[in-house]
């Protein structure tokens, strides 16, 4: 599909969705306004067009900031769902302060907009569902499709490969790579189209197809012919993504000059090193352009702000309604096993520094607490400390870490001390997890990485998970970890014990 295809079709697709809601909200209002006549301000009833013409503008206002992103090719829902809910909420206050500004404040009008609102969001989030399930159908029968060619044969290229293959709603269609060595174990469909010699001598070849011609070859790349022909055609592909050494800077310019001339969308992919992507942000110093290989949302002032107040506030309400429970845990403990009530632990936190971790008790007291993980049927454990450990009751008093400042509630779980000496000499960016605080609960431990790691890939994978955690913080998504820990309890973790 030629690049002119591809941006009519999203502009087309973006009209529709945009219609639709300016469909539902005039929909939802008139239905208001006829079958719950009750719930409507008296200004409605008497000036119903002019309210109509208010919401339709507060509309049009909110979609210039908040327009739908539905069609991009990687977004995900929680995106969607985010971006519909500013949407509702800016053309619902627009909405309001103008009706409260016709309507020499008539009663009626905030209980009103609050019901809405939420119908409003509802309705769109459904809305984007189906259109979302509708244009994955579309993409997958090969509509509204992009042409896409890699050069390189780093191992980041096959990750993109693997990633367009595997979810094909997305729209990709991967004509194949240039590389002087083909990938291995990639497979036939991921097609080695040339040396870099052969793509520039086809770059040279390329410079002028006429669009006739592009629409054929995209028509017909099922037909094998058709594809080798492709080959010579490059002008027929709508995005390149290159993943080559900057030793290469001039064949990476000769690459992007020919992507300028004909219209073709370049992509600079980071190169792998080892087993990590080498994932580059763009920062600011003075008048400098640097780029990090870490972003950490909780850098910033603000978000370290919402996530210490948060962690504050939600553990001063635990510690509270913990505090009659204490007695009976601490009898039950007693009763079965002699020793003090809490287990105190020398853990690695932020920044490398060590703390004292806090938990209920759960072993018979012994000499390998420090050195050995718990195992499933470890005969250290008494019978209500094995039921502590499954409900991650014996984590309680973690709460206490928490509002001392050592830990948050969410986070990379706390290592005792053997394990980081250990696991930081044989895996890679093992310390970067410790550029936040420590988590009662954390993104690893509900994604199914909790427990023994018997292992090295295992440690191997939660760390990769924790760091995917401190790149990616938002309050949103502590929620979510908080939710999902709880629901554990209810429905104990095969892991945990």
């Amino acid at each position: 599909m030629t690049t002119d295809a591809l941006r009519n079709g999203n502009s087309l697709i973006r009209l529709l969705v945009v219609a639709g809601d300016f469909a539902i909200l005039n929909l939802l209002l008139v239905a208001f306004i006829l079958l719950a006549p009750d719930a409507v301000p008296a200004y409605f009833h008497h000036a119903t067009k002019t309210a109509l013409l208010f919401a339709n503008c507060a509309m049009a206002l909110a979609q210039f900031q908040y327009a739908t992103v539905i069609h991009r090719r990687q977004i995900r829902f929680p995106k969607i769902l985010r971006q519909t809910f500013m949407l509702v909420m800016s053309t619902c206050i627009l909405f309001f302060v103008g009706l409260k500004i016709l309507s020499n404040n008539d009663g009626g009008f905030f209980n009103f907009m609050a019901k809405y609102t939420l119908l409003l969001y509802v309705a769109i989030v459904l809305a984007r569902a189906i259109e979302r399930y509708i244009l994955s159908l579309y993409r997958r029968s090969g509509g509204n499709t992009t042409n896409v060619v890699f050069i390189g044969n780093d191992p980041a290229i096959e990750q993109i490969y693997n990633s367009m293959r595997e979810d094909a709603a997305t729209g990709y269609r991967v004509l194949g790579y240039f590389a002087d060595k083909e990938i291995e174990y990639v497979g036939d469909a991921f097609r080695h189209l040339g040396t870099m010699d052969d793509l520039y001598a086809m770059m040279d070849k390329s410079l002028q197809v006429s669009e006739n011609d592009k629409k054929e070859m995209s028509e017909n790349l099922g037909d094998d012919k058709k594809v080798e022909r492709l080959k010579f055609q490059l002008s027929a592909v709508d995005e390149i993504f290159c993943c080559l050494s900057h030793n290469k800077s001039e064949e990476i310019i000769k690459i992007m000059n020919f992507c300028d001339s004909n219209v073709i969308h370049f992509y600079y992919v980071p190169r792998q090193f080892g087993n990590f992507q080498l994932s580059l942000k763009h920062e600011r110093i003075g008048d400098f352009s640097l780029y990090t290989n870490h972003r950490e949302p909780l850098n910033d002032m603000m978000n370290k702000a919402l996530k210490r107040g948060f962690d504050i506030a939600f553990s001063g309400i635990v510690c509270l309604v913990m505090l009659p429970f204490i007695p009976i845990i601490a009898l039950i403990i007693k009763m079965q096993s002699p020793g003090p009530l809490f287990f105190r632990q020398a853990r690695t936190g932020i920044n490398g520094e060590i703390f004292n971790c806090l938990k209920f008790r759960s072993m018979h007291v012994n000499k390998d607490a420090d050195t050995r993980q718990a195992t499933k049927d470890d005969p250290r454990k008494f019978a209500f400390g094995n039921f502590m450990r499954k409900t991650n009751i014996d984590e309680l008093p973690q709460f206490l870490n928490v509002l001392k400042g050592d830990m948050s509630i969410v986070g990379p779980r706390p290592h005792m001390l053997k394990h980081t000496e250990i696991y930081s000499s044989i895996i890679d960016k093992y310390m970067v997890r410790h550029f936040c605080k420590p988590g009662i609960t954390g993104y690893a431990q509900v994604t199914g990485y909790r427990g023994e790691t018997k292992e090295v890939w295992q440690m191997e994978e939660r760390i990769r998970r924790d760091i995917w955690y401190i790149e990616n913080w938002s309050i949103w998504l502590d929620l979510w970890i908080i939710f999902m820990t709880a629901k554990s309890i209810i429905i104990p973790d095969k892991n945990a014990y």
